[in-house]
């Protein structure tokens, strides 16, 4: 009888670890999936260390998880989109002050879209990375190229990467241009 007790404590003992270790480990692939990149730079911020990574992300997950985005207007979209597209045109030209354009541009789209202006550049963009992770990096490196770290080439990837982030704040339907085309009116193409 002691046998059979023995028997049943051990293998409670072995289901109950292995759900144990199962359940972090899910917990961990479940950040390292709603994060991806962010994930990564996260661990290396932290020096390699994985449970400080882990623990910041959940935290932010739990600060900023349920945050809903508010929708944008039509007419909010549409001069998103044109101010984007003047940042653009102005960065052939004048690339520092474009970025520094694109930097404000991206900081007041996410704000009017429900993410916080917060204590200052590091909370907002960690709140976006809780709900777009894979596009933050973009908004990082533009931010950190206005401060006069880059050449113009970096910047000109920063403006490409963060075109991305802004794409997904401006909440485009596919079916609906972002920008109306110049070229076009009523369906037909105007010369």
């Amino acid at each position: 009888m002691t046998t059979v007790v023995i028997i049943v404590a051990v293998v409670l003992v072995a289901v109950l670890g292995y759900f144990l270790v199962r359940g972090r480990t899910s917990g961990a692939q479940g950040l390292r999936r709603r994060f991806g990149p962010e994930y990564d730079r996260t661990v290396d911020r932290h020096n390699g260390d994985t449970k400080a990574a882990e623990h910041e992300l959940a935290e932010r997950v739990k600060q900023h998880g349920h945050l809903e985005e508010r929708p944008l207007s039509q007419e909010a979209r549409e001069a998103y989109a044109g101010r984007w597209a003047a940042v653009q045109e102005k960065f052939i030209d004048s690339p520092a002050e474009a970025l520094a354009e694109a930097d404000a541009l991206l900081a007041r789209l996410a704000r009017d879209r429900g993410f916080p202006d917060g204590a200052g550049f590091e909370e907002q963009t960690a709140a976006i990375s809780v709900h777009h992770a894979e596009h933050v990096d973009g908004y990082r490196k533009v931010h950190t190229a206005v401060r006069g770290q880059g050449g113009t080439e970096e910047m000109r990837k920063a403006l490409i990467e963060a075109r991305a982030l802004f794409d997904v704040l401006l909440g485009h339907a596919p079916d609906v241009p972002v920008q109306p085309d110049r070229h076009r009116t009523n369906g037909r193409t105007t010369a």
